[in-house]
């Protein structure tokens, strides 16, 4: 087992573990620790607890120690900074022309760096802006193109249930989500009814996808041969959630399908739930 202490460097973002270095710490606290990107102040997410060694990359970066007051001052006076900082760059763009949408800037605790997020449709050639940028702010800069969901992850908004978006206030990380998810819980799959604002497959499917994975192997699939109480027929209709299944009986097949239970039936031949080609090329900007 190893003591840990979860920090956060955004405020809803991954968490990433440190050796506490013999210090306590309470959720909310401020820590100064070292990164790849050098030393930052981050938000403590998780209290000292003791994790199995098993799941952490070992060896642990130490916290370097907990935020002092004058810590703390030049945190949020960065953060008045980053505004400012956005404002400028903003101004930049449009008068280099460049074809890019400025989304997010993040000065490192020290200064030494700022960040700029941004997205745009293709390549972008900011090398001018760079030096432009270098000149206002004598500091090193990084342009960082990101994707449509890190953008709707930092500015937020609604999704389409009326709740502000996951990736916004909960989710650390994005959950792979696909098309298959959403046909295997009989959703429509139309563009408009499972992608979310970012225009990407709603983050939401991954949620029940465990519970219609159980079902999926306890309940017959369409084309599924069965046998009934009325003979042996093929599913050409299945509920998950209630259990319900309509078959077309081989004794009857210009009959109206028979409904029955998932426990009503016993299963002779399963069927799969595939998703066509067609289908993979109508959806495969939102994937």
């Amino acid at each position: 087992m190893a003591e840990i202490v979860g920090i956060r460097f955004k405020e809803i973002g991954k968490v990433y573990y440190f050796d506490p270095s013999g210090n306590t710490f309470k959720k909310g606290d401020h820590a100064i620790v070292e990164t790849v990107r050098g030393v930052e102040c981050g938000e403590v997410a998780i209290e000292n607890k003791e994790v199995s060694e098993d799941e952490l990359v070992l060896p642990l970066k130490k916290i370097l120690r907990p935020a002092s007051r004058e810590d703390v001052a030049t945190y949020n006076e960065n953060k008045k900074r980053e505004i400012e900082a956005a404002e400028i760059c903003k101004q930049r763009i449009e008068a280099h022309g460049l074809e890019m949408n400025l989304v997010d800037v993040e000065y490192t605790f020290d200064r030494a760096k700022v960040i700029f997020y941004f997205t745009a449709d293709g390549r972008v050639d900011f090398r001018e802006l760079v030096k432009d940028l270098a000149s206002v702010f004598r500091t090193r800069i990084e342009l960082r193109q990101i994707g449509v969901r890190d953008e709707a992850k930092m500015i937020g908004g609604l999704g389409i249930c009326g709740r502000p978006f996951c990736c916004n206030s909960f989710l650390g990380n994005f959950q792979p989500v696909s098309i298959k998810m959403a046909k295997e819980q009989g959703l429509s799959l139309n563009p408009g009814k499972i992608s979310g604002a970012c225009g990407r497959l709603m983050c939401c499917l991954k949620y029940e996808q465990n519970a219609y994975d159980h079902l999926l192997k306890i309940t017959p699939k369409p084309g599924a041969i069965v046998q009934t109480a009325d003979g042996k027929g093929t599913v050409v209709e299945t509920s998950l959630l209630t259990g319900k299944l309509k078959v077309q009986l081989d004794n009857n097949p210009n009959g109206i399908p028979r409904s029955y239970g998932r426990g009503d039936v016993k299963l002779i031949k399963d069927s799969q739930i595939k998703v066509n080609k067609e289908e993979i090329d109508a959806l495969k900007d939102i994937e």
